[in-house]
């Protein structure tokens, strides 16, 4: 997928628009599993990532599953064709009623906190149970995507191990998997190495464990020349402490990882037209057909896209202000070198593929954008642009009477 076919893309079906390369998803998928030389893998999609349903057909033909955090992304998953069997389900501050109606899919259930735990147990002690970790150990490249450090709300502090062994005890429940995930955007795989092995101290508790899941958090590019998580070395080291610990285990147990950005966050594009340059007493600004009621990560998290015109470009760069039309603070990015862009240019957004149409609002009452997937050389459609009947589709009008007066 080149820029020629982005442009041919925004011209199709307007923009702004979100563009997926399947290549590009499968290349990911590819990589990873090859990475890791274990008995059995297990890799389960994070659906939050992006959660179009053609993305997790193509994800299933590929033998992956899926790792969701509410009900609607186990019935997602389950509409996609893939097998309940297949999906672990890891909520956060759930009710327990949630989760017993999960159980009804038939999905692996994961609980990450000792009421619920204790709970379930109680009430369900013959199906078997994933338990969430919390190591406490600081990873992610921001505060906001880390989420294993001793004050996250995430997982059973691994402190409270012999309250968590009393429950399991008490309701003779079975634990068939432990999980850790301590944040995105992992650099020093030191740091994710350190976190296994408090995991497998963490497993030798239980004697009836089918799998041990890391979570996931590897680092994607995000500029020409950036740091990524080196998965390949990753790969060697951990597949070496996992068959030492499984060795001492005394069986086999399967690995399993939960990748969403590494998936489908290079596959994305985003693209917009430009609207209006805009030149102050200090700053030229490039104004563009969306906001952050599209794309909020660069104004959530400071995460960095790269921009590109690829209207113009070979045009002689100049630095630019990209940003949206929300009357808040709408800025994509601040003194970017940009080739020269005109009023009606196409922008091009970099690693739009993870964590942007999934956290997509409505916000000024503007419409989501459509999402194209390429695939074998073709554009196609795979979510519409919403229209103004969408935004009006569940609201419920009242009538009033306006001679009549509130006494």
């Amino acid at each position: 997928m080149n820029q020629k076919d982005l442009l041919s893309i925004a011209k199709d079906f307007g923009s702004p628009v979100y563009v997926y390369d399947a290549d590009k998803i499968i290349s990911q998928y590819n990589r990873l599993t090859n990475a890791f030389k274990v008995n059995e893998l297990r890799i389960h999609y994070a659906v939050k990532a992006l959660s179009n349903i053609s993305i997790l057909k193509l994800l299933n033909s590929l033998g992956c599953g899926l790792d969701t955090v509410s009900i609607q992304e186990v019935k997602l998953g389950i509409k996609a064709g893939v097998g309940p069997a297949k999906i672990i389900y890891t909520p956060n501050g759930v009710s327990l009623e949630e989760i017993e109606e999960v159980v009804k899919l038939g999905a692996q259930i994961n609980i990450d906190n000792l009421s619920i735990l204790e709970q379930f147990g109680s009430r369900h002690p013959d199906i078997p149970v994933c338990i969430r970790i919390n190591p406490h150990v600081m990873a992610g490249g921001n505060s906001k995507i880390s989420v294993g450090h001793i004050d996250s709300k995430f997982g059973i502090s691994i402190h409270q191990m012999p309250h968590l062994l009393r429950i399991v005890e008490n309701t003779g429940m079975h634990i068939n998997g432990i999980h850790m995930h301590t944040g995105s955007d992992i650099l020093d795989i030191g740091v994710f190495l350190h976190a296994s092995e408090i995991l497998f101290e963490a497993a030798r508790n239980f004697k009836e464990l089918e799998f041990i899941d890391f979570g996931s958090g590897f680092k994607v590019p995000y500029r020409e020349g950036d740091i990524e998580t080196d998965i390949e070395d990753l790969g060697e080291q951990l597949t070496d402490k996992f068959e030492k610990f499984c060795k001492e285990y005394g069986r086999e147990l399967a690995l399993a990882f939960e990748p969403g950005k590494y998936l489908v966050s290079e596959s994305g594009k985003f693209l917009a037209k430009v609207n209006v340059i805009k030149q102050t007493t200090s700053t030229v600004f490039a104004g563009i057909d969306t906001g952050f009621n599209h794309l909020i990560r660069p104004m959530f998290y400071g995460s960095h896209h790269e921009i590109t015109n690829i209207s113009n470009p070979d045009a002689k760069p100049r630095f630019y202000s990209v940003v949206g039309y929300i009357c808040e603070t709408d800025t994509f990015g601040n003194n970017r070198r940009i080739g020269e862009i005109r009023e009606g240019d196409i922008l091009s957004f970099s690693n739009a593929g993870a964590y942007c149409f999934s956290m997509a609002s409505n916000f000024n009452s503007r419409y989501r954008p459509a999402e194209v997937l390429w695939y074998n050389g073709q554009a196609h459609l795979i979510r519409e642009r919403e229209t103004f009947e969408d935004l009006t589709r569940h609201q419920v009008e009242m009538n009033f009477d306006a001679t009549s007066s509130v006494e």
